[in-house]
């Protein structure tokens, strides 16, 4: 009787004991996988965060370093909305300059660290007239969207600081103004007026959104290649 009862097999009750500890077994499993492709992912975003900064960063550094200095004309200006220049083609220098914008704007309802670009100028007018789209595209105006424009970063706020004079001030300080302004009454060759004096450096002070891989303030230096011999930090 013994044996025969022994080889009867399972009883419905072990059946659906082991179909649950089974089911329950998977489920784990389950969240043990997501979590793992959750985490993944996660990394990769972060990573793509830093990446971003990084190019981000030393396209600033390009920037700064292709500067180039037109006649009567402005080749770097911060005013308060956009700090705006005029470099070299990154193609070719004989396809002229292009003015280049850097400005926190929104986009997709979170604020970013931008950069727009104009397409390349040969004419003073040309020039006048995208340094002036450049401001219109700070302002998210209409008239300032002729170009391209690439979102860095996640911005809360950002400074920016010239070095003259063996110290950093802010471009826009009463006496930054003046002394701009009595360079630019002042006349070369000719009596054309100067332009407005290139710094020997420029500080970015970049207050990076929270929820990112690298938040907080981020502090850049660009040293102008012939004072600092071209080093950045």
């Amino acid at each position: 009787m013994r044996s025969a009862r022994r080889s009867r097999g399972f009883t419905l009750v072990e059946l659906l004991v082991a179909l649950f500890a089974l089911a329950l077994i998977a489920m784990l499993s389950w969240r043990g996988l997501d979590g793992m492709v959750r985490a993944q992912q996660q990394t990769e975003a972060r990573a793509d965060e830093v990446h971003s900064l990084q190019v981000g960063l030393a396209q600033w550094r390009t920037d700064l370093d292709a500067l180039v200095q037109l006649p009567q004309l402005t080749a770097l200006d911060w005013n308060g909305r956009v700090l705006r220049l005029t470099r070299h083609s990154s193609t070719a220098q004989a396809e002229g300059v292009v003015v280049v914008g850097w400005s926190r704007l929104a986009e997709g309802g979170a604020s970013r660290w931008m950069r727009w670009q104009s397409p390349p100028l040969t004419t003073r007018g040309q020039v006048e007239q995208a340094w002036a789209r450049a401001d219109a595209w700070a302002q998210q105006q209409s008239g300032g969207d002729n170009g391209s424009a690439v979102g860095i970063t996640g911005l809360q706020d950002w400074q920016i600081f010239f070095f003259r004079g063996n110290a950093w001030t802010n471009p826009l300080s009463s006496d930054a103004i003046q002394e701009q302004a009595a360079v630019q009454r002042r006349t070369g060759p000719g009596g054309v007026p100067q332009a407005a004096q290139l710094p020997d450096g420029v500080r970015i002070v970049l207050t990076l959104s929270g929820g990112q891989a690298i938040t907080g303030d981020l502090v850049h230096d660009w040293v102008r290649p012939t004072v600092g011999g071209g080093k950045s930090s």
